[in-house]
């Protein structure tokens, strides 16, 4: 028996060094083809971005779909990137590509969009441009309020550098005021409702309210060091709001709800990319931002991946302590609902986050939230806290990263000979989908090998910050200030029906039918309702009619005001 255990401990053992050898083969492999990948796509000398205007980064040349179009979102992980192997010494040679995108930061921020106008910052809400620095004037899922901060974390990255190497005065006189903007923005409108990275749900989203956060955060760090001492007390205040607020996400089920709306189950890749987006070694395993080895980071994995086990057939027979192929969430229906390279990369991103912190800190801590997580490669452990010299700490920590590396060969599985990474790839056969040469998905893999090498990015402030004891709203342009609006509609209902209205704001209930506020018959067949909204704010809605649990919406396009900054407003209104 003594010899069949230890024969099976040694072709474990064997196993798991041809997985490593196989994965550093193909992160060799796939690094120069992903940097290839991701300078293709950046205009005007990337191949497949000639008619793009300098900075500009296309999220694909494919044309069905078609996505040669530049997304802030994107774009901001994209070049967060780019400024990490910049800032690090890995590649000296993209300083004048970073340079490019400040410049065209600049252009796109004083562009009016149908988001609203560069004057009140609305416009920095809008989500996707075309090539040439022109507004995409569409019908598209907007605002979408995670570009600003996302932008301006990307460039204070570089700001911070230049600073370092003695380069103040640049960053004073012309990158302080295309960050300012983006964080004016974060800190005005953190608290609106927005539609989430996917697109697809205009609700609160964690994804979002993280990346606002941190944001915030090291513009409060920036500022100071430039001397811009008005905006500190603002940023600061939003800063702990934002803070607060991340918290609500927590379901004590065990995982981070995505989106306060879109009624799915919150399980979302959304949550995997907030994690590593705000990772910060030197705030260790802290739960309050999510960190990559928090409980609630792993346990939230944890929920996020087993929910893909029995969703894909692509998964089917993988043992529960192995990787799968994951997605953004299990409800997808875009292009059928199937994995994604960059979902997938981003679990392993967060796990190699996570191994980097238990090595540095020199244990690690199993609680009864991330002990479903831990007995996953060890099912007699119990929490407690593991030094480094412990047997259970070696246990765990190479599981963990087995584990991790799992993610990375389901990707290497999955991509082609040619190495190219689309941005999805079958549920049933892992045939690549949708659009090709995804910039998101070869930034995604940059990030994990990165992770993977033992990179630690800057710290942005996460350490030792405390949950506000009171939270506070911030209800957007009018500075903290409401408006009294009363909605008058006029129609005509038949009996047990009644009118309702929902819209983009927390006080209209997020375009939550099942929430939305009653109007009062009063004064039939004129329907009524007083509700207070964020001052000079704008706010899209519609009425919908309830009758015995049917609802039905009025026709499109959503309604649309702009409140004032003080005083009332009377919208009337007619069903459509």
């Amino acid at each position: 028996m003594q010899l069949l255990q230890t024969f099976s401990v040694l072709l474990a053992s064997v196993w798991v060094a041809a997985a490593q050898s196989s994965v550093d083969q193909y992160i060799t492999r796939m690094t120069p083809i992903s940097k290839r990948g991701i300078l293709a796509n950046i205009g005007p000398n990337g191949a497949n971005a000639r008619n793009a205007q300098p900075g500009v980064v296309i999220a694909s040349p494919d044309n069905d779909p078609d996505y040669r179009f530049f997304w802030t979102r994107d774009a901001a992980l994209t070049y967060k990137a780019l400024t990490e192997q910049f800032t690090s010494g890995e590649d000296t040679t993209l300083r004048p590509l970073i340079d490019d995108f400040a410049r065209s930061t600049a252009r796109f921020q004083a562009l009016n969009t149908p988001s609203g106008s560069a004057a009140s910052l609305e416009s920095l809400g809008e989500p996707k441009f075309k090539m040439d620095i022109s507004p995409f004037t569409e019908p598209w899922g907007r605002p979408q309020r995670d570009g600003p901060p996302l932008r301006a974390t990307a460039i204070i990255g570089y700001a911070n550098y230049l600073i370092s190497t003695g380069n103040q005065t640049y960053v004073a006189n012309t990158l302080w005021p295309i960050i300012k903007k983006d964080l004016d923005y974060t800190a005005r409108f953190w608290n609106n409702t927005g539609f989430d990275l996917w697109e697809e749900v205009s609700s609160s989203s964690y994804f979002t309210t993280a990346a606002q956060h941190r944001a915030l955060r090291e513009g409060v760090t920036l500022a100071k060091a430039l001397g811009q001492t008005a905006v500190v007390a603002d940023y600061e205040k939003q800063a702990a709001n934002t803070l607060c607020f991340m918290q609500s996400y927590w379901n004590p089920a065990g995982y981070v709800t995505a989106n306060t709306g879109g009624g799915r189950s919150g399980k979302d890749a959304n949550t995997i990319l907030a994690s590593i987006h705000t990772f910060d070694v030197s705030a260790g395993c802290d739960a309050k931002t999510l960190q990559p080895c928090s409980d609630k980071a792993l346990s939230n994995l944890f929920q996020y991946v087993n929910a893909f086990r029995t969703a894909y057939a692509l998964n089917s027979g993988i043992p529960a302590n192995q990787a799968v192929a994951t997605g953004r969430y299990t409800e997808d229906v875009y292009y059928g609902g199937n994995p994604w390279y960059l979902t997938t990369l981003a679990v392993a991103e967060q796990l190699y986050d996570a191994l980097i912190v238990w090595k540095r800190q020199g244990s690690l801590q199993v609680t009864a939230t991330s002990l479903p997580f831990f007995r996953t490669f060890s099912s007699g452990v119990t929490a407690g806290s593991y030094a480094s010299n412990t047997a259970t700490f070696t246990t765990l920590t190479t599981a963990v990263k087995t584990f991790a590396d799992g993610f990375v060969s389901v990707v290497e599985k999955y991509t082609p000979a040619n190495g190219a990474l689309a941005e999805q790839y079958s549920r049933s056969n892992g045939t690549p989908l949708s659009a090709t040469d995804l910039t998101w998905s070869y930034a995604s893999a940059l990030t994990a090998f990165a992770a993977r090498d033992g990179y630690i990015p800057s710290s942005w402030g996460a350490a030792g910050l405390a949950v506000p004891a009171t939270c506070e709203r911030n209800t957007g342009g009018g500075g903290g200030n409401t408006v009294a609006v009363t909605f008058r509609a006029q129609a005509t209902t038949v009996f047990g029906e009644n009118i309702f209205i929902t819209g983009s704001v927390n006080e209209l209930q997020n375009w939550s039918p099942e929430a939305a506020v009653a109007l009062s018959a009063a004064s039939y067949p004129t329907w009524t309702v007083t509700v207070n909204l964020p001052a000079n704010t704008r706010v899209e809605y519609k009425y919908i009619r309830k009758n015995n649990g049917v609802v039905t919406w009025e026709s499109d396009p959503n309604r649309v005001l702009t409140t004032p900054a003080s005083g009332t407003f009377t919208q009337n209104d007619s069903w459509r």
